[in-house]
């Protein structure tokens, strides 16, 4: 078989889908695709180690898409080779070229970018905000090594976006943890979506930076098939070398290739129709015939089956009481103290989580110390699960994607203020149905001395948004829980890992005094009746709740009969917090150490469901917070301490 011939001849054939594609669409990007063409086709007819009928198999090469507007390629590509599609695993079939004119309908599994959620699982996350595909390969990559997979995993990303700082952060991550399995591809067309890239992101500047970074780069032309088939070569010969460092590929291509009259920075997102179809479908076969005369009718490729896969292994029991825990790890004492911060909680929830399910990674981001996800890294038959990410919590969240996606349950830790910066990759994730855990310590305004700069204020109302939807399981989109103390720290943390979905969970660096037992059973979704009373309810979470029953005692010697209810989870059962209220006049108070949009909003969103008449007060944080001493100054500077919320209590019943 004449190898070049037969990639051109298959990558022109993608061009001409790509561009029939995205005209019926009346949208899409086919100039970007026409870029990648060769390279997608050597990839999946000739260099991955795949199955078409079994696109997800957990041993097969991988291919992230991470410039994602160029995935009518792979849609053609896969459309030519009958890759099996479909959302219902017991009804997938093979997609055919017909299935391309349904591109970005609303009932087509061919989304405009990739998601494998929407029924092509070819895919492992949903990529298309530029910059993220690169860590997702690199979780991938860190699963193959953790389960001793001899997989590939390839990335193609963009000259243009190769300007985001996510990616700067995946190549150093790679280069760190030498993830020899990944292989960065840059496709260096010249053209972003305004005009030409900067001289920064030039194949000849990129390739400097690159080598610079560790990597042995090796440039190309990214439409000779032999260049293309060579490099790939040499990466899966150097996996097998111990010493071998990181590998990459910037590959020169040109932007609409085999169109000339669609070269330039013009046709960006701009898919042709009528005369401009027709004139650069000509365009190609005259490359056709100009590329591919070596062809005889018995030239067929052959794909590499991935190697067959293990048996999944169960978790190896239930998660143990935080006393048990405790007493095993020689912390009895601490027990007995009656008091200790989440944050520390978690960390041995963790440990307890590793001994027992294998599946349990941990991701921190520099702060393993003060979030206690040391205390996982610091087990020594857990330490190759713990993947110490860095200042780089945007690579971490994408990374974690890729570990979900080949079936890790990835716990991130970090300050819940940084997790502000990911919130672009938090959102892909949770497109991608990642099934992620995302922990914050040293949350809202308790954290006192360190500043504003330090504290999440915006947080709660952030995730609280992905509360309010259903994630492609029908689940909510995210549940955001806030323990009050350790044992609801503990128990929560094991209930992230049985729940197959987002979650987002805030601890705090102060120690608190322990509310509950190993008795006690938390869910998502639920709350906790503190104390009954009749007159109003206080809703708190977190720090809150202590400083809300601190509260409770005050009323009680003021006469006034209060109800103090642990809002642990959002979203919560509206139906029985209703009744709650109901029960105490229709008078309620939310009260949280953050900004507002979180429980007081939630709440609101219940009472004015349910149509009858509520009066609710929220109080939260109202300005910008500055350092203090002590938590103590930090609430009353805010208005939150137990006396505010008596003089809250108090207004709302003189209302009456």
């Amino acid at each position: 078989m004449s190898f070049e011939a037969a990639i051109h001849a298959q990558a022109i054939e993608v061009g001409r889908l790509s561009l029939e594609m995205t005209a019926a669409a009346g949208s899409g990007h086919p100039t970007t695709s026409l870029s990648i063409a060769h390279l997608v086709t050597v990839l999946m007819f000739d260099t991955m180690r795949w199955s078409p009928d079994y696109p997800d198999y957990p041993t097969s090469d991988r291919l992230v898409l991470s410039e994602g507007h160029a995935v009518p390629a792979v849609y053609a590509a896969a459309a030519k080779m009958g890759v099996v599609f479909g959302k219902d695993p017991a009804k997938r079939r093979k997609l055919t070229v017909e299935d391309l004119k349904g591109l970005r309908e609303l009932k087509s599994a061919l989304d405009g970018h990739p998601n494998p959620m929407e029924g092509f699982p070819f895919f492992d996350a949903a990529t298309g905000s530029l910059g993220q595909g690169l860590s997702v390969a690199a979780g991938l990559g860190e699963a193959a090594r953790l389960d001793g997979f001899d997989r590939r995993i390839y990335c193609i990303i963009g000259d243009g976006e190769a300007r985001e700082g996510q990616i700067s952060e995946a190549l150093d991550y790679i280069a760190d943890r030498k993830l020899t399995n990944v292989l960065p591809i840059f496709n260096c067309n010249g053209y972003g979506q305004a005009g030409r890239v900067s001289d920064q992101q030039s194949a000849e500047r990129l390739a400097k930076k690159l080598e610079a970074g560790g990597y042995f780069v090796q440039t190309i032309d990214g439409h000779s098939p032999d260049q293309i088939k060579r490099v790939f070569n040499t990466f899966a010969e150097r996996q097998s070398q111990a010493d071998a460092g990181p590998m990459a590929v910037v590959a020169k291509t040109v932007k609409g290739w085999g169109c000339p009259s669609l070269h330039g920075g013009g046709w960006h997102g701009k898919p042709a129709s009528g005369e401009a179809l027709q004139r650069a479908i000509g365009e190609l076969d005259e490359r056709r015939v100009e590329l591919t005369s070596a062809l005889t009718p018995g030239d067929v490729f052959e794909i590499q089956p991935p190697p067959q896969a293990p048996d999944e292994a169960e978790p190896a029991g239930e998660l143990p009481s935080l006393s048990e825990t405790m007493r095993r790890m020689d912390m009895e004492s601490v027990i007995h103290a009656g008091r200790l911060a989440t944050r520390r909680a978690y960390g041995i929830a963790l440990r307890a989580l590793g001994g027992i399910n294998d599946k349990v990674v941990v991701l921190d981001a520099d702060v393993s110390n003060s979030t206690f996800a040391e205390t996982f890294a610091k087990q020594n038959d857990l330490a190759d699960r713990f993947f110490e990410c860095k200042i780089g919590e945007q690579n971490m969240i994408s990374v974690a994607a890729g570990l979900s996606a080949a079936g890790k349950i990835p716990f991130c830790s970090t300050f819940s203020k940084f997790f502000t910066r990911a919130y672009d990759q938090i959102e892909m994730a949770i497109n991608s149905g990642a099934n992620i855990k995302l922990v914050g310590s040293h949350s809202g305004i308790t954290l006192a001395a360190d500043g504003p700069s330090q504290m999440s204020l915006p947080d709660v109302a952030w995730f609280r948004a992905w509360t309010t939807m259903k994630d492609h399981r029908g689940n909510p989109g995210c549940y955001v829980l806030q323990p009050a103390d350790a044992f609801a720290a503990y128990a929560l943390t094991g209930v992230m890992a049985e729940y197959e979905g987002a979650c987002y969970m805030r601890t705090l660096r102060a120690d608190t005094e322990f509310i509950y037992s190993d008795d006690q059973v938390f869910n998502l979704g639920g709350f906790e009746v503190l104390n009954e009373g009749r007159d109003v309810v206080l809703c708190a979470a977190g720090y809150m709740v202590h400083e809300a029953n601190k509260a409770i005692e005050m009323l009680d010697k003021a006469g006034v009969s209060a109800t103090l209810v642990d809002l642990y989870s959002l979203p919560f059962d509206a139906d029985k917090l209703l009744d709650v209220v109901a029960e105490n006049n229709g008078y309620v108070i939310s009260i949280e150490d953050n900004y507002g949009g979180g429980i007081g909003s939630a709440i609101a969103d219940a009472l004015v469901g349910s149509g009858d008449g509520f009066t609710l007060e929220q109080m939260h944080v109202r300005h910008i917070p500055k350092s203090a001493k002590t938590p103590e100054e930090l609430l009353a500077n805010c208005g939150l301490t137990a006396q505010d919320i008596v003089n809250q209590a108090m207004k709302v019943l003189q209302v009456v």
